[in-house]
């Protein structure tokens, strides 16, 4: 099934855990699209942030901004439809801020980070569609124990929890276009056949509403 042409951009975002790659790769293969991953492997800063947060949150976060950025530039030039595994919106407004308040990256480096966040999001338009993946603690450790990660082994709590909180912050004030919002403790779209096409249903909804 394919939606209309002129639908270029799905986008899924989501706390650590919350199962964007593992929904992108569902939609995609239902509706026909290309997926762009969140680029882990290739990241040459993921590993080392893990081990001090301080010394290289700053570089962490503008590979990921740049990734995102190339994506995006990407996918609007391009003619196939594509969703996105995690968006340029979230590193600004949850890593980034969440970062900073936990004096892990100085004011000197998140004011110069912003400042090309906002460049750079001047430049391309919001997805068509943003997906929000929303789930409880409880949930997302569920789900980060089961991929098993050695980069995220570190992981603590109210590192987490701080993520959700601004999560919940943005989903509830995001303006810039379509929002589809999944209550990850109440479906279960990676092994439920019903579920997803629950999933499937909705957004199919929230696209053709477009128009």
């Amino acid at each position: 099934m394919e939606l209309k042409d002129d639908i270029k951009h799905v986008a899924i975002a989501g706390n650590i855990g919350a199962g964007k790659t593992t929904l992108a790769e569902l939609l995609a293969k239902h509706f026909n699209w290309d997926v762009h991953y969140e680029d882990i492997e290739n990241n040459p800063y993921l590993f080392d942030f893990y081990q001090d947060m301080p010394r290289w949150s700053f570089n962490l976060q503008i590979f990921f901004l740049n990734s995102r950025f190339k994506q995006i530039l990407k996918i609007q030039k391009g003619r196939r439809t594509v969703i996105q595994d995690r968006t340029i919106y979230e590193d600004a407004k949850i890593f980034a801020p969440n970062l900073h308040a936990m004096g892990l990256m100085s004011s000197r480096d998140f004011d110069n980070y912003m400042d090309l966040f906002e460049t750079m999001s001047s430049m391309v338009s919001p997805p068509d569609l943003l997906i929000y993946l929303k789930a409880t603690i409880p949930t997302l450790v569920n789900q980060i124990q089961r991929r098993g990660r050695d980069y995220e082994d570190n992981l603590r709590l109210d590192y987490l929890r701080r993520l959700n909180d601004l999560y919940d912050k943005w989903a509830s004030s995001y303006k810039a276009g379509k929002l589809l919002i999944i209550n990850v403790d109440d479906i279960n779209f990676a092994d439920n056949p019903e579920d997803l096409g629950e999933v499937i249903n909705k957004v199919s909804a929230e696209l053709h509403g477009l128009f």
